[in-house]
């Protein structure tokens, strides 16, 4: 790389943190995909959590309806429970590898744009809001996994228990509305979190294309 072209990389790198001085090119690409894999640290965090979350429930249902195998409504139930968890679980996986994946066998600005890439698709794609809808419905039919096998009763023996018509539908209605929206609330903050540190990637992006250009 020609001395200028160095000299306008370090010029960009300074732009990111203006501590840093007298870098070779190697150096700053170094420290620029320090840099940013810094600001993916936090999407590879929670994705890994929502991925064991994930494994955790599929356990869950898997051992339930073993043990409830007599009673059909309860298996189809978990088994609605099960794809879509299955799915967020592939989903996840794919995007935590796509994220992990520490290889750089392109050049630094290919590596940024790959990763940008998967993010936009992620916050941004045809599928962005689909959490939102799934969540309540996750939240329904968790609850009838977990309030149905551990009542002792079928089903639908429990919903027409006199207990559950008595008692346990106001804990339902009490508690169902906070529980949503603090689910949503961790889901919108969540968001703009993402939002922040992909812009910033698209920052870092922008000026190593400037480089280029």
């Amino acid at each position: 790389m020609r001395i200028d072209e160095n000299i306008e990389l370090q010029k960009i790198w300074k732009n990111v943190n203006s501590e840093i001085n007298h870098k070779t090119t190697d150096e700053l690409k170094l420290l620029l995909m320090s840099k940013a894999k810094q600001a993916l640290y936090k999407f590879v965090v929670i994705n890994a959590i929502s991925v064991f979350v994930c494994i955790g429930v599929l356990v869950w249902l898997i051992i339930t309806s073993i043990n409830r195998q007599h009673d059909l409504l309860f298996l189809i139930n978990n088994a609605m429970l099960g794809v879509i968890v299955f799915l967020s679980l592939y989903h996840g996986l794919s995007v935590w590898y796509k994220l992990k994946n520490k290889k750089c066998d392109k050049s630094l600005k290919a590596w940024f744009e790959i990763r940008i890439g998967i993010l936009s698709k992620w916050l941004t794609g045809t599928f962005t809001n689909i959490e939102f809808y799934l969540f309540p419905l996750l939240y329904i039919l968790t609850f009838f996994s977990i309030q149905v096998y551990f009542s002792g009763l079928d089903f639908k023996e429990l919903f027409e228990s006199r207990k559950f018509l008595s008692e346990d539908i106001w804990g339902i209605i009490i508690f169902t509305p906070i529980i949503l929206a603090l689910g949503f609330h961790f889901m919108i903050k969540t968001r703009k979190y993402y939002f922040q540190k992909l812009q910033f990637l698209k920052d870092l992006h922008r000026r190593l294309s400037l480089h280029y250009s």
